[in-house]
């Protein structure tokens, strides 16, 4: 089958590679839709400090947002998976140590990443992964949507974080992808949710998912937030952000930067501040399809743009635009 190969830095191609056999307890996945993320893109740029930490390393096949149809199962799998559209958890944990059982697999220290650290992903004709990482998808998700669950998990466990509800006033650091996924949960949760971005390029964008008032770096916000949540890849952010919470208030860290943030410890301190942080999607993947299937959160202006698998590597290159988005998908079908 064909599936994309991250060579090297800021090398990557697309190979013909072996058609993934199921063991006991896995399932083969048909690749329907998967999109490029920005940890994909730090994977191919060598960026992504899983390679300092000597976690990850070349060669490697990236995706971890995917979306397809169970074509193939394992000794021990539930025949009732076969034919049906899925998506899957990101974070594999061991299932036997301590946080695994604890319901914290997606911390644990053996754990392996589907396209990220460890397990081939889904930038490919098909992907292999264990039945327990499944999740089915009702008709009312399409393929566009259901490539979204990932990134939407994320970003439910940020607005959940924030403790989004009515009466509530939360800004959200970041336009991106997570950025307005996380301005729609906080919203579909009841809050009034602001914007910061470096400049006004997506302000009709993030309009359009629930935002009431769009700020910049240059032209910040007046006021303090009861929560603040830092969607960004900036080092100067998470200072920003602490300067902006309201004391008594939430801070939420998803985004992760290049270089060192550096805060004011004392700030937290004399201003009763909760920080929180956020790794993977795990917890908030069902609640992220619940919202998707009854129309509290449409995602599909995230991902105008859907290419074939041959221009995978130009998407992870920049070279081909998210339009009017803020992402792009891959049809390996196409």
């Amino acid at each position: 089958m064909r599936a994309l190969v991250i060579t090297g830095r800021e090398s990557a191609r697309v190979a013909e590679v072996d058609v993934p056999e199921p063991g006991a307890g896995q399932v083969v996945v048909d690749v329907r839709r998967a999109g490029i993320c920005g940890t994909d893109v730090e994977l191919f740029t060598g960026q992504l400090a899983y390679f300092a930490q000597g976690k990850t390393g070349f060669p490697l096949r990236p995706g971890h947002e995917w979306c397809g149809v169970v074509s193939a199962l394992g000794a021990g799998v539930d025949p009732g998976w076969l034919g049906v559209r899925v998506t899957g958890d990101t974070m594999l944990g061991c299932g036997h140590c301590v946080r695994c059982c604890a319901g914290r697999g997606h911390v644990c220290a053996a754990r392996r990443e589907v396209g990220i650290m460890g397990w081939p992903g889904a930038l490919a004709e098909k992907v292999l992964v264990p039945e327990s990482s499944l999740y089915r998808l009702p008709d009312a998700i399409n393929d566009r949507a259901g490539a979204l669950v990932e990134p939407g998990g994320n970003a439910w466990r940020a607005a959940s974080a924030a403790q989004a509800s009515p009466g509530q006033r939360i800004l959200v650091c970041g336009p991106g992808t997570i950025g307005l996924l996380t301005v729609a949960f906080a919203r579909a949760a009841g809050a009034e949710v602001h914007i910061l971005a470096l400049d006004r390029s997506r302000e009709e964008l993030t309009s359009s998912f629930g935002a009431v008032a769009y700020w910049t770096v240059s032209e910040p916000p007046p006021g303090t937030y009861d929560a603040v949540i830092d969607c960004t890849d900036d080092h100067q952010m998470p200072a920003r952000a602490l300067a902006l919470a309201e004391p008594a208030g939430r801070l939420v860290f998803i985004g992760i930067s290049g270089a060192p943030s550096l805060i004011d410890s004392r700030d937290l301190v004399l201003g009763d501040l909760t920080a929180v942080g956020i790794l993977g999607a795990s917890a908030g993947l069902a609640p992220a399809i619940e919202h998707y299937a009854d129309g509290r959160v449409d995602p599909s202006a995230i991902a105008q743009v859907t290419v074939g698998l041959d221009r995978a590597a130009e998407a992870l290159a920049g070279q081909v635009s998210a339009g009017a988005g803020t992402k792009i998908h891959i049809d390996p079908r196409a």
